[in-house]
């Protein structure tokens, strides 16, 4: 039998960081992952660059049914917190939009930052290990894996959520948890694009790769950056960040001109350009081959602008300021960043992330109900979360 302080399920960011501030304060910390390399998703966020935080992170760029749970965690390791760990290392980054601070280099940088700070701490991590059963024991913990039997004082469950299953996503977090009494909030995919119903899709498909600048809005929410147009429906940051926030059934408000009054150009345009064509105008505002199909789609009239009389102009204006969609459905987990809902965070310490009612215990990241905005905010969590419980543990 093996015994340690410490049993972290779960190599990637929580996981970690977790145990690496748990071996900092002399606990034997172990890391047990089924995979055969560690922080996969890590390697892969950010165009492979990782999105390792943002400097605007606060609590209202978290989702969760207990808005209050975070708070905690968020200002006791903040983003600066990890700053000063990322420069320490001499890692090379930059702000890329909205307070996104990426890796000049590879993400490679923030796992190898991850396996120098648990190798400072005396962590062993060890992948490939299955954990076939787990069973609460007076003193802690025994965990039954693949690669033999385990005791520990503190569990954590580090495990993730359903996103990517690609990279080794599973609902074993979730079924931990409910082993021990915790009940799951309903979980479904958060930052994914949109599918879209057959008669959308068969016009816009055709603009696949082209970017929009917009703002997309759903259930009292706005996000103004990109949108998408892919071959199976919409993506962009935009469309990622609203996701979150829509419900199957609900109509998304797309405004694609939102900086300005397309209205006011278009008057302006008509004044000094009287012969020019719609398409010819609105193709100095919008890529022309967007221009094009928009015109088929939204059943807009190509004419010289001084044809148009009245309130015509107003009304192609609203067109393009008040696009309603409703999205068929969204790709699911396959390409979801993160998984909305998890653990009830209710059931949880927030100064801990210990369980309530269950010594030793602990849930970090995100197999927790806690979900970040598109933008670094899921490390952000991750760092914070897996701090606390590494004072802890």
């Amino acid at each position: 039998m093996n015994q340690v302080d410490v049993i972290v399920i779960g190599a990637g960011a929580a996981g970690l960081f977790c145990a690496a501030e748990a071996g900092k304060r002399g606990r034997n910390a172990l890391v047990l992952d089924h995979a055969k390399k560690v922080g996969r998703k890590i390697l892969m966020s950010g165009g492979g660059r990782c999105n390792f935080t943002n400097m605007y992170a606060s609590p209202e760029n978290f989702l969760s049914d207990n808005p209050h749970y975070c708070k905690s965690a968020l200002s006791r390791y903040t983003q600066w917190d990890f700053v000063a760990l990322v420069e320490q290392y001499g890692i090379k980054y930059h702000e890329k939009t909205l307070g996104q601070w990426f890796c000049d280099d590879s993400a490679k940088q923030i796992v190898d930052l991850l396996l120098g700070e648990c190798d400072k701490a005396n962590v062993k991590v060890q992948t490939r290990t299955e954990i076939l059963r787990i069973e609460k024991t007076g003193v802690g913990f025994k965990l039954t894996t693949t690669q033999g039997d385990y005791e520990c004082e503190s569990l954590v469950v580090a495990t993730g959520g359903l996103s990517m299953p690609k990279l080794g996503a599973s609902p074993f977090g979730y079924q931990i948890a409910e082993q021990f009494g915790l009940s799951i909030k309903p979980t479904r995919a958060a930052l994914v694009p949109f599918t879209l119903h057959d008669k959308d899709k068969d016009v816009l498909a055709d603009l696949s790769g082209i970017s929009v600048n917009a703002s997309a809005s759903c259930n009292h929410t706005t996000f103004n950056e990109n949108i998408l147009f892919t071959h199976r429906g919409l993506s962009g940051p935009a469309v990622l960040q609203i996701s979150s926030f829509w419900e199957p059934g609900q109509k998304v408000d797309f405004d694609l001109y939102p900086n300005g009054e397309l209205l006011n150009e278009l008057k302006q345009k008509q004044q000094s350009q009287p012969d020019a064509q719609l398409s010819t105008v609105l193709s100095h505002l919008f890529p022309k081959r967007f221009v094009q199909t928009a015109i088929d789609y939204f059943q807009l009239k190509n004419k010289p602008l001084k044809q148009y009389q009245g309130k015509q102009l107003q009304q192609v204006a609203d067109t393009f300021h008040h696009w309603q969609l409703q999205p068929n459905g969204t790709e699911g987990y396959r390409t979801a960043e993160v998984t909305l809902g998890g653990v009830d965070t209710d059931l949880l310490s927030s100064k801990t992330m210990m369980a309530k009612d269950v010594e030793g215990l602990f849930f970090i990241g995100e197999v927790v109900d806690v979900t970040g905005w598109l933008g670094g905010y899921n490390f952000q969590w991750a760092w914070s979360s897996g701090w606390v419980a590494g004072q802890e543990v």
